[in-house]
C-alpha cells in the first residue's frame, strides 16, 4: 500500500515541483474512489493533444496499465506497478530499455503517474507473511485517479474540437464544389463576364490552405469562399434575369430560336468548340471585405483579359492553363515555368516533341495570338494519348479559329474537370 509520504527520485535525477504537486493530489486521494482502467486510458488517447503526452509514451502506460491486475484502479488494491524495464520492452512491443525510460520520464512530467523508487532504483514489492504486498517500489497509478475528470472534459473537448473542425472542412467542401461548378457552367455556356480570372481568384483561395489547416484557417477560407459564391451567384442570376426579360415575345414582339438546335453538350472530360463569350460585360469583383478577411489575397481583375493579338480569342490566366495542364512545366527553362515567355519557351519544345511542323505553330501563333498557340500545344500535350496527329490537329484549330469557331476556354475547363475527377481532395 502506499505509505503517503513524499518522495524523491534516486540517483541523479531531480525533484521537482510538478511531482511535489502530483504526489500532495495523490495523498488526498479518497480510499472509496476508483476508476476503469482502460477507460480512463481511452480518454488519455483523446486528450493527448492538451496533456503533452506522445503516443509511444501512451504505449508505455498501456503497458503498465497491463501490469496492474485488477480491472478498476483503487487504493484497496494498490496502486504501484512494479515491472522490470525488460518485462515492459516485451508489452510495448519491443519498445527499447531506453526510450522507455525517456517516456516513462515524460509520464512522470505530464502527472499521469509518480516515481515510488526503492533505496536502490530497483522495482520490486515486499510481501507480509500472507502474500499480501507490504511495500511496493515503482509507478504509482493514483494521479489517473485524481485527475479522472479532469481528464475526461480534455477528451471531451478534443472530441468537439475535431468534429467542429470536420463540420467547417465539410462546409468548404460544399462551398467550393459551388464556387467551382458554376463557373464552369459559366464559361461552358459562354455567358458574359471576366470568369476566368474569377476561376484564378478561386483557385488562390483553395491553394492558400496549408495541407492540415487549422480550424482558424478553414474559417477564414470558408469566408472568402461564401462571399465568392454569393457573388457569381448574383451574377448569374442577373443574366439569368435579363434573358428572361429580353426573351418575352408580349413585350418585345420576337422569339428567341436555338441557332443550333442539333448541339448536345458533353459532360465528360474532352475538347470542345465553342463560340467566344462576348467580352465586353464582366463581372463584378468581390467586395473589398473579401480580400481582408482571406489574409490579403487579391480580388479577381473586374476588367476582362483580351489577348493583345487581333485573334478574337481570348487569353486565359496563367495559372489557370497550368492548373489544367500539369505536365506543361516540366517543358519549361529548368523544369517549371513562372512567367508567359517560359511558357511559349516550352511550347516551342513541346511542338518539337510532338512532331507538329514549325510551319503549323507559325500559322497557329499568327492566327490566335502568341499566348493562346502556346496554350493549345500545353493541352494537346495534356491529351497526346488521345490525339493521332498532333500536328493535324492542331491545323485543324487554327482553321475553326479563323472562322471563329473555336474557343479555348472550354478546352481547358474540360482538362481541368478532367484532373478533378481523377483526384478529388477534401478541404
Amino acid at each position: 500500500m502506499e505509505t503517503g509520504h513524499v518522495t524523491t527520485p534516486f540517483g541523479r535525477r531531480s525533484m521537482t515541483l510538478g511531482m511535489l504537486s502530483s504526489q500532495k493530489a495523490a495523498s488526498e486521494l479518497k480510499p472509496d474512489r476508483s476508476v476503469d482502467k482502460w477507460k480512463i486510458y481511452r480518454a488519455l488517447c483523446e486528450a493527448k493533444p492538451l496533456l503533452g503526452v506522445t503516443d509511444r509514451a501512451l504505449a508505455v502506460l498501456n503497458a503498465l496499465l497491463s501490469f496492474y491486475p485488477a480491472g478498476l484502479l483503487s487504493e484497496e488494491n494498490g496502486l504501484i506497478v512494479f515491472p522490470s524495464n525488460s518485462q515492459l520492452s516485451l508489452r510495448s512491443h519491443g519498445m527499447a530499455e531506453q526510450t522507455i525510460r525517456r517516456h516513462l520520464a515524460v509520464l512522470v512530467e505530464a502527472g499521469l503517474i509518480i516515481r515510488k523508487d526503492s533505496p536502490n532504483g530497483k522495482r520490486y514489492a515486499r510481501r507480509n507473511k500472507g502474500g499480501a504486498v507490504g511495500d511496493a517500489f515503482g509507478f504509482s497509478l493514483a494521479p489517473l485517479i485524481v485527475r479522472a475528470e479532469e481528464i475526461e472534459a480534455l477528451a471531451a473537448e478534443v472530441a468537439e474540437q475535431r468534429l467542429h473542425l470536420q463540420r467547417l472542412r465539410e462546409q468548404f467542401t460544399l462551398c467550393r464544389r459551388d464556387v467551382s461548378k458554376l463557373i464552369e457552367t459559366a464559361i461552358d455556356e459562354e455567358l458574359p463576364g471576366d470568369w476566368e480570372t474569377a476561376f484564378t481568384y478561386f483557385r488562390e483561395l483553395v491553394d492558400a490552405l496549408p495541407r492540415t489547416p487549422t480550424a482558424d484557417e478553414i474559417a477564414a477560407a470558408l469566408e472568402a469562399m461564401q462571399i465568392l459564391r454569393d457573388d457569381i451567384a448574383n451574377r448569374l442570376e442577373t443574366l439569368l434575369k435579363s434573358k428572361k426579360t429580353s426573351g418575352n415575345p408580349a413585350r418585345n414582339e420576337r422569339h428567341i430560336h436555338n441557332s443550333n438546335p442539333d448541339s448536345t453538350f458533353d459532360l465528360e472530360p474532352a475538347f470542345e468548340t465553342k463560340q467566344e463569350a462576348n467580352p465586353a460585360s464582366t463581372i463584378e469583383p468581390p467586395a473589398e471585405r473579401t480580400r481582408q478577411r482571406s489574409g490579403g489575397l487579391s480580388g479577381f481583375n473586374p476588367q476582362d483579359r483580351s489577348g493583345n493579338d487581333n485573334s478574337g480569342l481570348k487569353s486565359f490566366p496563367l495559372a489557370m492553363v497550368l492548373q489544367a495542364c500539369p505536365d506543361m512545366a516540366s517543358y519549361g527553362p529548368g523544369g517549371s515555368i513562372t512567367s508567359w515567355r517560359d511558357m511559349m519557351a516550352a511550347a516551342v519544345v513541346v511542338r518539337g516533341t510532338l512532331g507538329v511542323s514549325a510551319s503549323a505553330y507559325e500559322d497557329a501563333c499568327n492566327t490566335m495570338g502568341a499566348e493562346n498557340a502556346a496554350t493549345v500545344m500545353a493541352c494537346i500535350l495534356e491529351r497526346g494519348g488521345h490525339i493521332n496527329s498532333a500536328g493535324a490537329y492542331l491545323r485543324d484549330l487554327t482553321r475553326r479559329a479563323e472562322r471563329g469557331e473555336f474557343s479555348i476556354g472550354p478546352m481547358l475547363m474540360a482538362l481541368v474537370r478532367a484532373r478533378g475527377a481523377g483526384s478529388r481532395r477534401t478541404g
